[in-house]
């Protein structure tokens, strides 16, 4: 295994994971079936697509934010809340995302994003948001 790789893989999900609201990442589910897979998957998607600077790791969690709304995938959500407020995502603007989703989505996204935002904040000591 390339030691850079390995280094990047933990360092960024050091960043995104390593702190606020406490659940298990996916990673630990994808572990329990397939280990080396796991590996190879987590080496990818943290170590190589999440550690590139075309975009920074805010631009990423907000896209990936966004995305994660629109699915209605709501404990991945969840997770990449709480990994896009570690990276330092202004609260504000991770909210103005979510009210984004409203023209290409619908409001039921919006409303469910939004729920969603605010048990991560509740949970992170961190609700209301203060402007």
């Amino acid at each position: 295994m390339d030691d850079e790789l390995k280094k990047r893989t933990q360092e960024t999900a050091k960043a995104l994971f390593g702190k606020g609201i406490k659940m298990d990442p996916p990673y630990l589910t994808w572990k329990q079936f397939d280990k080396d897979l796991a590996k190879d998957f987590s080496m990818f998607i943290t170590g190589n697509l999440y550690s590139r600077t075309v975009l920074t790791l805010q631009e990423r969690q907000m896209a990936a934010c966004a995305m994660l709304a629109a699915l209605r995938a709501r404990e991945e959500l969840k997770l990449h809340v709480n990994g896009a407020l570690n990276v330092g995502c202004d609260p504000r603007k991770l909210a103005e995302v979510f009210f984004q989703l409203a023209t290409y989505a619908g409001m039921p996204i919006v409303n469910e994003a939004l729920d969603v935002y605010r048990e991560v904040l509740k949970e992170r000591g961190e609700w209301p948001i203060h402007e």
